[in-house]
């Protein structure tokens, strides 16, 4: 089992249950999925570029990414329906919280100049968007291997029924928000 499953189980949840009167630990809100998306308008023009961000993606995330196709035509970008144009990973179970963990601990301290994540970036159902705006900070990545710095968007999806408790619940697993 992942440390931070067990600190989810272990310690997160009698705090929330004691924060917001849950009367069940099943009400406890929890992360169901994380999401990593990769828009890759470059592959219209260069499709060795959907091939370089799948081995950039497979590294960061462990599993191998959906390639993402265009619902329809747009003349002025010279894009046709069904042409690939980015990439998509969901992660469930211990992956997720590999990751999660992975990023919260490793990842965003190596941001430059990083000041914590914005607090305002939640949908309004307790669910997280944050954008990255390179590969580059996470380990697995080989400076020396990429083509081209790319940044990508991961979704944090939860159960919880507002923002409130979903900030608490990233505040517990270790989200380092911005103080403002």
């Amino acid at each position: 089992m992942s440390r931070l499953k067990e600190r989810y189980k272990g310690e997160i949840v009698p705090r929330m249950v004691a924060e917001f009167g849950y009367k069940s630990v099943m009400q406890v809100p929890r992360i169901e999925k994380v999401v990593l998306n990769c828009g890759l308008g470059e592959a219209i023009k260069d499709p060795h570029a959907l091939e370089a961000a799948q081995g950039d993606m497979s590294l960061i995330s462990g599993q191998h990414p959906v390639i993402t196709r265009a619902k329809r035509s747009i003349a002025q970008f010279r894009l046709r329906a069904g042409m690939p144009i980015g990439l998509m990973v969901t992660l469930r179970g211990e992956r997720m919280y590999e990751f999660l963990d992975k990023l919260v601990s490793a990842v965003l301290p190596r941001v430059r100049d990083f000041q914590g994540t914005p607090r305002n970036s939640f949908d309004g159902r307790g669910n997280y968007t944050l954008g990255l705006r390179e590969q580059l900070i996470f380990p697995e990545i080989d400076y020396d291997k990429i083509d081209k710095v790319r940044g990508f968007e991961i979704s944090i999806i939860t159960t919880a029924r507002t923002d409130e408790e979903g900030r608490r619940l990233l505040e517990l697993i270790g989200m380092p928000f911005s103080r403002t």
